[in-house]
């Protein structure tokens, strides 16, 4: 390369990863958040029933069980997002189970809770555990399916790298 060629300005030079510094930061809150939320629940099962004022009433047992395996498989999407977060793009099935997830579980919520099964009150753990990773889900999978296409520049923030989508950059 010619070194008397004019460089772009520093903040704008390829230095990092193809994808937004933020996805990568969103998927280990993600996963920090959903490894803590799973072992709260499976260790302290009748905490979240406390906090939010619910009976357990006379199947308080299999209530329970049920709740610490809703834990288990919280923890376990919290690993799958630690790996994601490496190469969000890459990993788009991951952020795409973790996001039908996200729409699913409060689907099923609001079902349940129209038909009395469950307390409105057990909504408020759906803010957190889904609806506040809606939009960051569907921007990582946004910029999955263009780096697919080939086609756009992905502004990766963080420092202002730029990286052409597809590609890696250096």
């Amino acid at each position: 390369m010619d070194e008397s060629a004019p460089r772009p300005p520093a903040d704008l030079r390829p230095t990092g990863p193809d994808h937004p510094r933020w996805m990568t930061v969103v998927l280990v809150l993600a996963g920090v958040y959903n490894l803590v939320w799973g072992a709260a629940v499976i260790l302290a099962p009748t905490t979240t029933f406390r906090l939010l004022g619910v009976d357990l009433g006379d199947d308080a047992a299999i209530t329970l069980a049920v709740w610490q395996c809703v834990g288990m498989i919280v923890g376990v999407y919290g690993i799958g997002y630690l790996a994601a977060s490496r190469d969000p793009a890459r990993h788009w099935p991951i952020v795409l189970v973790g996001l039908l997830g996200k729409i699913l579980g409060p689907i099923g919520f609001v079902d349940a809770a129209m038909r009395g099964v469950l307390p409105w009150s057990m909504g408020w753990t759906i803010l957190t555990n889904d609806l506040a990773w809606w939009i960051p889900f569907v921007l990582m999978l946004r910029l999955a399916w263009r780096r697919s296409r080939g086609g756009g520049v992905v502004a990766t923030g963080g420092g202002g790298r730029l990286a052409a989508a597809g590609e890696v950059a250096t």
